[in-house]
């Protein structure tokens, strides 16, 4: 993007001057969903001495529950200045959960707003201050019915990092206990577990249209993690 097209952005500030604040619908805890704040001590730590772009400073636009946008001061390298919006996101966290059999198990989902249908793994948004490991083993729990027992972190993925701060927490675990029917069952129309072999296919079939679940599935076949 070039400081040009950055400048517009600035077009649209007068349009956009006061915060907007959209309150989200209950989520399956039976609460309302969280309001989050980006929290520094879980981003990676930057030298003072920053070279490339330079965030100068940044105002909400647009706050949910769920996201913040924020208009931000963006300096180039040589001194150009102008505007970019940058999406805050809260942590999203997914859970890889294995057996004995070389099976990971997967959710069968629909995902209304690129209208897709596709395997994938359990997956959710941290709570403010909830323990990463225990928020992806709360989601794999809530949404399979299936409890990680002692996840680990694989990796850690950034989904559109040129507009957004989000970054996929994924942990592993090769063993899990079924605690009987999931309390969100309406968030998949199948829970399968499905053989690691399969998953090139499945990829290159089109049926894991998720990139951070195929990601993972291709990591889990190629090698799986020693210790599970």
């Amino acid at each position: 993007m070039t400081a040009g097209r950055l400048a517009l952005a600035s077009n649209v500030l007068p349009l956009c001057s006061d915060v907007v604040t959209v309150a989200g619908p209950p989520n399956h805890r039976g609460s309302d969903a969280p309001c989050w704040c980006p929290d520094p001590g879980r981003r990676r730590n930057r030298s003072s001495a920053v070279i490339g772009w330079a965030n100068r400073g940044e105002r909400p636009v647009v706050e949910t529950p769920w996201f913040r946008l924020n208009l931000a001061e963006v300096e180039l390298p040589g001194g150009p200045r102008g505007d970019h919006y940058v999406l805050r996101l809260p942590p999203v966290v997914l859970a890889a959960v294995l057996d004995d059999a070389d099976r990971v198990l997967l959710l069968w989902r629909h995902r209304f707003i690129p209208g897709s249908d596709g395997w994938e793994l359990p997956s959710g948004i941290a709570d403010p201050a909830e323990d990463l490991a225990a928020a992806a083993a709360r989601e794999a729990l809530e949404d399979s019915g299936w409890e990680p027992v002692a996840p680990r972190p694989l990796i850690r993925p950034e989904s559109a990092s040129g507009l957004a701060d989000s970054v996929n927490h994924v942990y592993w675990t090769g063993r899990a206990t079924h605690r009987g029917d999931p309390v969100a069952g309406f968030e998949a129309e199948r829970i399968e577990w499905v053989p690691l072999e399969q998953a090139p296919g499945l990829i290159a079939g089109g049926t894991v249209p998720s990139a951070v679940t195929a990601t993972v599935l291709m990591l889990l076949h190629h090698r799986r993690p020693a210790g599970g």
